[in-house]
């Protein structure tokens, strides 16, 4: 066992390496989503999928 890991330490390194740097992409994915930051980069005025990213704020109406 001590043995594979000796063989392919070079190949577990880099594999832990890409791990942690796709998980740090997707934390700061997260973030700016729950910020309300676009991950587009434009504006929303021109965009076809703007209803699906900002929807309409309902209010609710005591009557």
């Amino acid at each position: 066992m001590l043995e594979f890991f000796m063989n392919h330490l070079a190949t577990i390194l880099i594999c832990l390496v890409l791990i942690v740097i796709v998980a740090l992409i997707i934390r700061k994915l997260i973030l700016d989503r729950k910020r309300g930051k676009s991950s587009c980069g434009c504006g929303c005025q021109d965009c076809p999928g703007a209803s699906f990213c900002h929807p309409a704020n309902k209010t609710h109406t005591n009557q």
